[in-house]
């Protein structure tokens, strides 16, 4: 993997593919850039892809104390590596991520987000603060394990008896290795009040994408008692017209790419996510064109 210095000195490692406009993928929890390989390598045919490591994770280094200013500076760092400019795709905290590092100035030109974790209500970002300084206190005192099935209950809310039957799964070693990063995802969810209140300065086009277990969370999001999202439109939708052809749009719009082009990399983009993200119910967009439900 190719390596970047972010600001604070630590480096950055990415893959780089294809030619054309950049997109950089952003990953959430317990992954590193292996989560976002298989859609690198769609879109790569026509852009030029960076899929990185997040700090602390594979083969990207780390600084303590972690800040969630740190992680936009690294994005920042590969944002000046394609060029000046970059679209990006988030995924779950990835997402949350790049809408703050938008909300801080980044030269990011459009935004698609995948099942970001739009969590104002009941009081999680205070519990997601909480839980921080927990596994915090658990990683410290080697109890990596412990900190994986702690995010996985009271973040992910995966059902206790789940969590037990998953000790013994054979990515657990995988899981323990990358707990110390849930420290900073939990941070990043703690910090979802002060980003709602950036959201009104993220006017650049953007299509958030809601897979099926997510249906309810999203379509709440667009309330404006629960979050303060600009929606334009809601279009039910199964994930090969979601993440194929709506990211590509998304991605392509104005560009120079003819329809042909972006039809056949549509069907590309569908037959290589479907597996991975399973159905989409819901698509919202916002900043941009109005879209038409599919």
């Amino acid at each position: 993997m190719r390596k970047v210095i972010s600001k604070d000195g630590t480096q950055i490692a990415y893959d780089q593919s294809g030619e054309g406009l950049p997109i950089i993928l952003v990953v959430g929890a317990f992954n590193d850039h292996s989560t976002g390989t298989p859609l690198a390598a769609q879109l790569s045919e026509h852009f030029t892809v960076f899929n990185y490591d997040r700090r602390g994770r594979g083969e990207s280094g780390d600084t303590a104390p972690y800040a969630i200013e740190q992680e936009i500076e690294d994005l920042a760092a590969l944002i000046a590596e394609a060029g000046g400019s970059s679209s990006v795709f988030g995924y779950s905290s990835g997402a949350i991520l790049s809408l703050k590092a938008k909300a801080a100035g980044l030269a990011l030109t459009r935004l698609a987000l995948y099942d970001p974790p739009f969590l104002l209500d009941d009081g999680f970002p205070q519990r997601a603060q909480e839980i921080s300084v927990r596994l915090t206190e658990l990683i410290s005192s080697g109890r990596r394990g412990d900190a994986v099935e702690l995010f996985q209950r009271e973040i992910v809310g995966i059902p206790p008896e789940i969590v037990a039957q998953m000790r013994h799964a054979p990515f657990r070693p995988e899981l323990e290795h990358i707990a110390p990063t849930l420290v900073y995802e939990a941070t990043l969810l703690g910090d979802m009040p002060v980003l709602a209140q950036q959201l009104p300065s993220i006017t650049v086009p953007t299509l958030v994408i809601s897979g099926g277990n997510n249906q309810e969370r999203m379509r709440s999001a667009r309330k404006p008692s629960q979050t303060p999202f600009p929606m334009r439109c809601i279009a039910p939708c199964k994930v090969r017209r979601t993440i194929s052809f709506r990211l590509f749009w998304l991605l392509c719009w104005r560009s120079s790419l003819p329809a042909r082009t972006a039809g056949s990399q549509a069907r590309l983009l569908g037959s290589g996510y479907q597996g991975r993200f399973h159905t989409c119910r819901a698509a919202f967009i916002y900043g941009g064109e109005e879209c038409t439900s599919g």
